[in-house]
């Protein structure tokens, strides 16, 4: 699998990244570990977990997913060789939650004894906390950085502006900023005034400030689900709408003109945009993933990315003045 450079970061990973929400909770340890052994077999690197991972599953209470990782990690001894990111800032049991300094010391101290390893490659802010100032977290997280304990920052569920205030602040203080940015993302896109909660969807402006600043970008939920692919699901309700109809009609057309599914048609589209956006992707069964990974070697053309880019955009019609 394709290595790349996280833009500013010094990190390289893969050209796709394995989510873990639910492994080790609704996906059982020797299911996970199969699914990630598969994964790096396949020359994956990219691990994304989070501190409250799958708390809001019934009998879990959060940490399920990085002490898998930590547990799988040992048992194959290969820390080394696999670039780990985890998040903190949403609340769970034993934890308040939020950007405090102190609150980011102890979750990352949690954090690095469940998945039993000396460092994070990645550390991501989980959410805004407008409680703490900037100030304040930008030195936690730069703390750490200097400790060896964390690698690289990132911003998960941020407004833009919110970074980029935050790495203003990182910089006139000499603090590492924030150099990865993972937010929501699929092909389809919102409906206007959709809400997604705390989740904060790639749009527009947050693509034009990683292209000037050097941010990367990560996406997650790119694939609704299934809700492309499984008849029995709906897609969600922030997705509905016309626009939504033509551009699901400009997938499937590419997927067929490729003869490839419209999973993979996402993931080789998301790839081929500018800025890139790199996926996340995940599955409870190997032909799932081998299904996303086999998408890297799919090329959409010009003439395919300018289709599926295009779908659902309102038509323009000039108006004339009839001269007198």
């Amino acid at each position: 699998m394709q290595k790349i450079k996280l833009d500013s970061s010094n990190l390289q990973v893969s050209a796709l990244a394995m989510g873990s929400d639910v492994l080790g909770s609704k996906i059982d340890q020797d299911t996970t570990f199969s699914l990630l052994d598969y994964y790096v077999g396949e020359g994956g690197n990219f691990i994304d977990t989070g501190n409250f991972y799958a708390s809001w599953l019934p009998g879990c209470k959060g940490g399920e997913s990085e002490t898998v990782i930590g547990a799988w990690m040992k048992a194959r001894g290969n820390r080394d060789k696999v670039i780990i990111s985890s998040k903190l800032a949403f609340d769970y049991p034993g934890c308040e939650g939020g950007l405090s300094a102190a609150e980011i010391e102890r979750e990352c101290e949690k954090s690095l004894r469940r998945l039993q390893t000396d460092r994070l490659d990645l550390y991501y802010a989980h959410r805004d906390d407008r409680e703490v100032p900037q100030e304040e977290t930008m030195a936690a997280f730069d703390r750490l950085i200097r400790a060896g304990k964390v690698r690289a920052l990132g911003a998960s569920n941020l407004a833009v502006w919110r970074i980029a205030q935050a790495n203003a602040v990182a910089k006139a203080n000499g603090f590492t900023p924030y150099t990865i940015v993972q937010q929501r993302y699929t092909y389809l896109r919102p409906r206007h005034g959709a809400d997604f909660g705390p989740q904060i969807v790639i749009g527009p402006e947050l693509k034009d400030f990683a292209l000037i600043e050097g941010i990367a970008l990560v996406a997650y939920s790119i694939l609704l689900q299934g809700a492309y692919t499984r008849t029995e699901r709906e897609l969600p309700a922030q997705f509905a709408g016309p626009e939504s109809n033509q551009r699901l009609d400009a997938l499937r057309e590419v997927a067929k003109e490729t003869e490839r599914s419209v999973n993979q048609i996402i993931i080789a589209w998301m790839r081929q945009s500018k800025p890139a956006v790199l996926p996340i992707i995940a599955g409870s069964r190997i032909n799932q993933l081998k299904e996303n990974i086999t998408a890297l070697d799919l090329c959409l053309s010009e003439e395919q990315m300018q289709k599926l880019n295009t779908a659902g955009d309102p038509v323009i019609r000039q108006a004339w003045i009839q001269p007198k």
